[in-house]
């Protein structure tokens, strides 16, 4: 990768201004062990992380080689809502990364799915996605498919690109939203600030649509369904947030004061419907809500 210095980035240290760069997704940490280890040079010389870059340097990062660990079954509970010879539907628990990434190589939903489904998995996305065909947030609850074998995957990721599968997820937000249903529809991309965080982007965004309806309200909050026709990454978070209804308990788009009891956002993908891909049966299953997210619905209620 190759960069030059515009004149109002002159003066930065080289590790930041690599970290602001808006074509890669690499940690500031990341890139000084890289400028360290030699995989950074400025006008062909070799630099320090703590280097003011000047305008008109010439920047080239010579990115390693990164080599994943193998992905290892690994006995893992798994609460299996359905189950035949092309694909599983589980019911995910909060905390449980769906598949493996730089910091979680074990512990994923990757990892147990190998040691309940061995090889019989689709390969479409490589070793370390075997079967993935969606995905939810490590802290969102709720049904995932998994993909036996590849046609199954083709199948259901077409019905993914066509909107025809049914998604419908229940979120606790914060304040009451006045309107019976809505619909949310404002492209979503890499936060410009923060590249960790998603937000509304006009400029460089992807489509997402979310439509909301409300199911319960509260003396502060509110309990609503929302139907997902786009799956970009935190979509419902980020869409809620905008509307200036931010889920409860989420760290990241949340309210930073309130403790509501929960570990993570109280959003749970409850409704999961498609064609099964060997039938073309419509197939339709539900989650309970898990005990925190109840727990926290009836402190709702009492309150």
């Amino acid at each position: 990768m190759i960069w030059e210095v515009a004149k109002e980035e002159e003066g930065q240290r080289l590790d930041k201004y690599l970290s602001e760069q808006k074509d890669h997704d690499f940690s500031r940490s990341y890139l000084g062990k890289c400028i360290q280890e030699g995989c950074v040079s400025v006008n062909g010389e070799k630099a320090k992380a703590s280097l003011k870059v000047k305008a008109g340097d010439r920047i080239d990062f010579d990115i390693p080689e990164q080599k994943d660990p193998e992905v290892l079954p690994e006995a893992i509970p798994l609460d299996i809502v359905y189950e035949d010879d092309d694909l599983l539907v589980v019911n995910k628990e909060r905390g449980m990364v769906v598949h493996p990434a730089a910091g979680h190589y074990s512990g994923t939903l990757v990892n147990a799915v190998l040691a309940h489904a061995g090889s019989s998995l689709s390969s479409i996305n490589g070793v370390n996605r075997p079967g993935i065909v969606h995905r939810i947030d490590k802290d969102t609850t709720g049904l995932l498919l998994i993909c036996k074998n590849d046609l199954s995957h083709q199948s259901l990721a077409k019905q993914l690109e066509e909107h025809s599968i049914t998604r419908r997820y229940h979120a606790l937000v914060f304040g009451k939203i006045k309107e019976e249903d809505g619909i949310i529809s404002a492209p979503i991309g890499r936060d410009e600030k923060d590249r960790k965080k998603q937000a509304i982007s006009y400029k460089h965004g992807k489509e997402a649509l979310t439509h909301y309806k409300v199911l319960e309200r509260f003396s502060d909050s509110t309990l609503v369904e929302c139907r997902l026709e786009t799956g970009r990454t935190h979509q419902i978070r980020v869409h809620m947030k905008s509307i200036g209804h931010p889920l409860l308990g989420d760290p990241v788009y949340g309210l930073k004061n309130r403790k509501d009891g929960i570990s993570g956002q109280a959003l749970h993908a409850m409704i999961l419907g498609f064609q099964h891909p060997r039938t073309g049966e419509y197939m339709e299953f539900s989650a309970p809500y898990p005990a925190d997210f109840q727990a926290l619905l009836e402190k709702l209620r009492k309150k």
